[in-house]
Order: structure tokens, then C-alpha cells, then sequence
């Protein structure tokens, strides 16, 4: 499932180039606060129109670990949203998102520290659908700030909010 994920994700990139002739494609960096993992993280963001009012947005998401004692937690993300803008006025624009997203949970156990000499791992990953709105604020620079919320629907339920800057290439 990964590697058609990855094909998927790979696939639909290359071919947004051959699309995307309007406006200007956007590549940049958000900050994530995910609840249900209840960490911060990093990730990396991109903006490809398609047409007047529609933008693929892919994104990639990675959540600090998270160590509590014996129990270690960390996640990634993946998604491939379709941004539609629903307003521009002045410096703001508002969009609403939907899209698929696929996340990758990690679960570690350090049984030394209570005596135990074996470790135990497990990493499970799901596909979800993301629900969402943004906002871009069009500064008339090379870049742009954005601050998005997303709920995403799956065996990995959460609501997501990122802020971060979107530069034109």
C-alpha cells in the first residue's frame, strides 16, 4: 500500500507541471500541531494551479517524537490536497481543502528502563480524508504566509493546524 501511495504521490507531481500554466507554483515550510498525537512538527508544502480557482496542494508532514518514559511515539504524514479559493480580497485569501492523507504511526517500547529486556515496536499506517480551510496572506512579495486548520477523517481522527510561507519558483 506504501509503494502505490508513493507512486501515487510521485505521479500526480510530474504530471501537475504539464498542467499548471497560470498563476505561479509555490514551494515551502509549515509548522503542524496535530491533536491525537498531541506533537508538534515540521513539514514541507507545495501549490500547483490548475485552474482559475483550483490548486493542488501536496504536503508532507513529520511530528516530533514523543518520549513518555517507556513509550515512544512519532508520526508522518502525507497528503494531496485540491484547494479551492473561495474569496480574494485585498491581502487575504480564503480556500477550503479536501483531499486524501495517508499517516504513519510509530509506537516504541523501552523496557530496560523498568528492568525488562525486551523492546517492542510497532508502526501501522492508514488513509484518511482531509476537510479544511486556509488562508494565504498576499503580502505582494516572493512569499507568502498561510495558516491552514484541517480535520482529517480516519482510523487516525485529528485536527490539524499549520501556519508557515509558501515561496514562488
Amino acid at each position: 500500500m506504501k509503494k502505490l501511495l508513493i507512486v501515487f504521490v510521485i505521479t500526480l507531481i510530474a504530471g501537475i507541471d504539464q498542467v499548471s500554466a497560470q498563476d505561479s507554483k509555490r514551494i515551502g515550510g509549515q509548522l503542524i500541531y496535530g491533536t491525537n498525537i498531541n506533537s508538534l512538527g515540521i513539514g514541507a508544502i507545495a501549490e500547483f494551479p490548475i485552474a482559475e480557482k483550483m490548486i493542488i496542494s501536496p504536503s508532507f508532514s513529520f511530528y516530533f517524537p514523543k518520549d513518555e518514559t517507556i513509550v515512544k511515539t512519532s508520526a508522518f504524514e502525507i497528503n494531496g490536497n485540491l484547494n479551492y479559493m473561495l474569496l480574494e480580497e485585498g491581502m487575504i485569501q480564503l480556500y477550503g481543502l479536501g483531499g486524501l492523507n495517508y499517516t504513519q504511526m510509530k509506537v516504541k517500547t523501552d523496557l530496560s528502563i523498568i528492568g525488562g529486556t525486551t523492546d517492542f515496536s510497532v508502526s501501522e499506517g492508514r488513509i484518511g480524508l482531509n476537510l479544511g480551510a486556509g488562508v494565504n496572506f498576499d503580502l505582494a512579495k516572493s512569499f507568502l504566509p498561510f495558516a491552514e486548520v484541517k480535520y482529517i477523517i480516519s482510523d487516525f481522527d485529528r485536527l490539524v493546524l499549520a501556519g508557515g510561507m509558501k515561496f514562488n519558483f
